[in-house]
């Protein structure tokens, strides 16, 4: 299995910003990346309508809707509660990748960096989380953690981090 590598922070952090940031690099290094998006929303990924949303609404436990160039599966868990649902129970979906970032699954046993911006929040998510692995923070002050802490552009940094720790 991957490496997986939970970005967390508060709304409006700036997590999606960075990931999209790292995926960029990682792939100009040549690396397979899988992303996972942790929500609390309904997901909708097909019309009603269309082939598919019909085949779920009749009753399909497993969608999937295949192109020449990409697939799409919507599957029905057997979990009471959706956030019950581990990464581990996911991570088959990505086993040709090298490195998985999610966005969200604090409460997962992964390694994780915190996304802290000063204008958006007053203080950090979560300084003591024993998973915690690094910051990336425009806050020139003390975060007072034993992890790496990197600006919110240092990109390149931050994925050399992750080739000498993951990859």
């Amino acid at each position: 299995m991957p490496p997986f590598v939970s970005i967390i922070g508060k709304s409006n952090s700036g997590k999606t910003t960075l990931i999209e940031k790292l995926i960029r690099e990682l792939k100009k290094r040549g690396y397979m990346v899988g992303t996972i998006k942790h929500t609390h929303h309904a997901i909708q990924i097909d019309r009603q309508g269309k082939d598919s949303a019909r085949h779920k609404n009749a009753g399909a436990h497993t969608v999937a809707i295949h192109s020449p160039d990409s697939l799409t599966v919507i599957k029905d868990t057997k979990s009471p509660s959706l956030d019950s649902l581990a990464l581990d129970d996911i991570a088959i979906y990505y086993e040709d990748m090298d490195i998985v970032i999610t966005e969200g699954y604090r409460q997962a046993d992964k390694p994780k960096i915190e996304v802290f911006r000063k204008a958006a929040h007053k203080r950090p998510y979560n300084r003591s989380s024993q998973d915690l692995i690094a910051f990336v923070t425009d806050s020139e002050d003390d975060l007072n953690v034993n992890v790496p802490i990197f600006g919110l552009e240092e990109i390149e940094k931050i994925v050399d981090f992750f080739e000498k720790r993951f990859l």
